[in-house]
């Protein structure tokens, strides 16, 4: 099997590629440089050269706040570059990985969201990101749609890396407390996804590491894990507004994992801690 990454110069694409090479399996990336997902032909080409049997595609347009400013710019890169690669992959029969997020729902219900459950985007990424979803769906049979959620890796700028950075200068931070969602650390999510391209178990899945907690209780994580001594004074969402609306339910159901027999991701309280402590080697290092 080949597999083709795109987005690989970001968190997810950067373990990705890492997973696919510990299973030695082809791969081959490609960065914003080689292929830039906007220009049609450019797709095309690159595609239809490489030949891969599976496309994980992780580039996308991901600066909520500033999507609700350039709202163009985040619908070209995630609907329409999504759909020229849905095409390709059409037309060379490759199987697609397409990510998504807890976005696409309103975040109005108490429970977790189920794949099927209606959709409801509050701001201009998630509507972005629901639009490639249907894109996907739209040409392709072969195809896995992976929501996720509060996304952490090694390769790029996140919520640990922010608060670690504003610990070194306050003794207290302000955060939200009332959106609740689930952490995903991407390299829990990376073998997850490659798992998926070597089956056929296609559909609409849910992945985020296990258990839920508020942007609150993720920072205190966090200064708990790194050894850091920092208040965490909970706010409401109202007291700290945001260009782009936050849904302030992203709970997302893993069931459909389980009935597709692929394994859950680790508890996120155990995928901070592994993270906390691969940064504080590379700082030392």
């Amino acid at each position: 099997m080949k597999v083709l990454v795109t987005g690989v110069t970001g968190q997810l694409g950067y373990d990705v590629m890492k997973e696919l090479e510990r299973r030695r399996i082809q791969a081959e990336a490609a960065s914003r440089e080689q292929f830039d997902i906007t220009d049609e032909a450019a797709v095309r080409s690159f595609i239809i050269s490489a030949r891969p049997d599976a496309i994980i595609h992780c580039a996308a347009y991901t600066a909520v706040d500033k999507a609700e400013e350039e709202p163009e710019l985040c619908r070209r890169i995630n609907i329409d570059g999504t759909r020229n690669i849905a095409a390709v992959c059409r037309d060379v029969g490759a199987k697609m990985i397409y990510i998504s997020t807890d976005y696409v729902f309103p975040g109005t219900s108490t429970a977790p969201y189920e794949p099927d459950d209606t959709t409801g985007p509050q701001n201009v990424y998630g509507a972005s990101k629901l639009a490639g979803e249907q894109a996907v769906r739209e040409l392709l049979e072969k195809y896995f749609i992976v929501r996720i959620s509060w996304v952490f890796g090694v390769n790029g700028k996140n919520f640990v890396r922010t608060m670690l950075r504003f610990a070194q200068s306050h003794k207290e931070l302000n955060v939200v407390d009332d959106q609740i969602g689930s952490p995903t650390y991407t390299a829990d999510l990376a073998p997850l996804l490659c798992s998926m391209a070597e089956t056929e178990k296609y559909g609409v899945y849910h992945a985020t590491n296990e258990g839920f907690c508020s942007w609150a209780q993720f920072a205190e994580e966090i200064f708990k894990d790194a050894g850091l001594d920092v208040k965490v004074n909970p706010i409401p969402t109202s007291a700290y507004p945001s260009k782009a609306k936050r849904p302030l339910n992203s709970r997302l159901s893993k069931a459909c994992l389980d009935a597709a027999g692929f394994n859950r991701l680790p508890s996120w309280q155990n995928a901070v801690k592994r993270y906390v402590k691969l940064l504080t080697k590379i700082s030392v290092s």
